[in-house]
């Protein structure tokens, strides 16, 4: 596992991406995060509340939200969650699309820094949950999905039309099949019903098995993954006013679930600071990122409404102090190898770097390729009348070791591209092509 290059306590303030990709790969145990929904409107705290000044636009557009580095980047070395990317346009549009590529670099890097027996809950709601469920199929695979968690919850409703929508989705990934999960733990434990309870007493016949059994059922049963028993906000207690905070018992569940005391826990979108106040409660060391200005002195106010953290001016007791939470405006420097999100299909090799040079986007090396070879793809040299039929790929796939430099780039249709798919090096591309009678006649078949 990797050596965390950053400090208990820390609130990161700003863009929280620069953030993630200062931390070290393997270093993070638990990621519990609640980020924007796409929901298409503002959102702002209530005046005269501890978050009063709060609020974010929770709305996204192509041209303003995205950069063209995440695009290639995406395409280059994550291929599946591109194509949930274009898929999403296609249905929902360009501002879904541009919201499920601002959170996917982000999810990228939460993939990264995860250790291998880490686990990401993603908090979100039905607005644009099947198209993040596909998201992270793509980035963290599909075998390690473990749940999909509906909190489920009531409260008036003034719709006619509809069912009342009163529940939101939890993603739960792990970064591999050996996640931390306490299921013993009392808090993801519910109570038997009375008459199954009794039930079961009366069908057993006494001595050690029923001692067994009574003790089985006062432990209660693992919550299933749906759960009805934390009840909203509303107006309670520990309220703070803004409109998208969540309980601490729901995050209580989660962090007891998937991290061990000591372990580091991890929220991108802390702006609430639901996960620090739970993290420092239960022992474990935290991090905290959110851009909102008043994110820090939240953290600390919440902590302090917890009797986690001393009053402002008393430093002589045993509780947490104003100095003792780090705020940092820089991201952290990263001690290991450096690199950004790798692939999933990883290479037992180390990849080989760059040649030097100025580093080219994608559409500059498909300008250069067609300049050099015209409109022709290089694996059935069939010779098309429009570059939008020719796709930008790799000679030696990334999970081989090729690099993204345009000397290991060339142009290829859209079957060629989809027959190649990451395993093919050129070479092999024409030997299928051939073995198909997909070379154009005067192709090199």
């Amino acid at each position: 596992m990797g050596a965390p290059n950053f400090a208990n306590r820390t609130l990161y303030h700003g863009d929280n991406l620069p953030f993630l990709r200062g931390m070290n790969s393997e270093t993070v145990h638990l990621i519990a995060t609640d980020p924007p929904f796409n929901k298409g409107r503002d959102f702002h705290a209530t005046p005269d509340s501890l978050a009063a000044g709060a609020k974010f636009e929770d709305r996204w557009r192509w041209e303003v939200d995205v950069h063209q580095e995440w695009v290639d980047a995406i395409q280059d070395d994550w291929p599946a969650v591109w194509q949930v990317i274009e898929a999403a346009r296609v249905a929902a549009g360009e501002d879904m699309a541009a919201f499920l590529c601002w959170l996917g670099v982000r999810l990228l890097e939460m993939h990264r820094i995860l250790r291998e027996d880490g686990t990401l809950y993603l908090h979100c709601d039905p607005t644009a949950s099947h198209y993040l469920k596909a998201l992270l199929d793509g980035i963290f695979g599909r075998k390690n999905f473990r749940n999909e968690i509906a909190w489920c919850y009531t409260g008036p409703a003034a719709n006619k039309k509809d069912f009342p929508r009163k529940h939101d989705l939890i993603f739960r990934y792990a970064k591999s099949n050996k996640p931390t999960f306490n299921h013993d733990e009392p808090v993801l434990r519910l109570p038997y019903k009375p008459s199954l309870t009794m039930g079961h007493m009366q069908k057993t016949k006494g001595g050690d098995h029923t001692t067994g059994l009574a003790e089985q059922m006062a432990k209660g049963k693992l919550a299933e993954d749906w759960w009805s028993d934390i009840p909203r906000l509303a107006n309670a207690k520990e309220s703070i006013g803004y409109p998208t905070q969540k309980p601490l018992a729901l995050y209580e569940r989660i962090v007891t679930a998937s991290s061990n005391e000591g372990d580091f826990v991890l929220d991108p979108f802390c702006g609430c600071a639901t996960t620090p106040v739970i993290a420092e409660r239960l022992g474990r060391q935290w991090i905290g990122m959110d851009i909102w200005d008043g994110a820090h002195e939240t953290v600390i106010q919440r902590l302090q409404q917890e009797g986690l953290a001393a009053p402002d001016g008393d430093t002589a007791g045993q509780l947490l102090t104003f100095g003792e939470i780090g705020y940092s405006t820089a991201p952290p420097v990263r001690s290991d190898e450096g690199d950004t999100a790798a692939p999933v299909l990883k290479t037992k090799k180390k990849r080989s770097q760059e040649p030097p040079g100025p580093k080219l986007t994608r559409a500059e090396m498909v300008d250069i390729l067609i300049e050099e070879n015209g409109l022709v793809c290089e694996g059935c040299q069939r010779e098309f009348d429009d570059p939008l039929y020719l796709e930008l790929d790799h000679n030696t796939p990334r999970s081989d070791g090729g690099v993204n430099h345009i000397s290991n780039r060339l142009l290829l249709c859209g079957p060629c591209n989809r027959i190649k798919s990451n395993t093919l090096t050129l070479s092999g591309l024409r030997r299928e092509n051939k073995k198909r009678g997909r070379m154009a006649e005067k192709g090199l078949g």
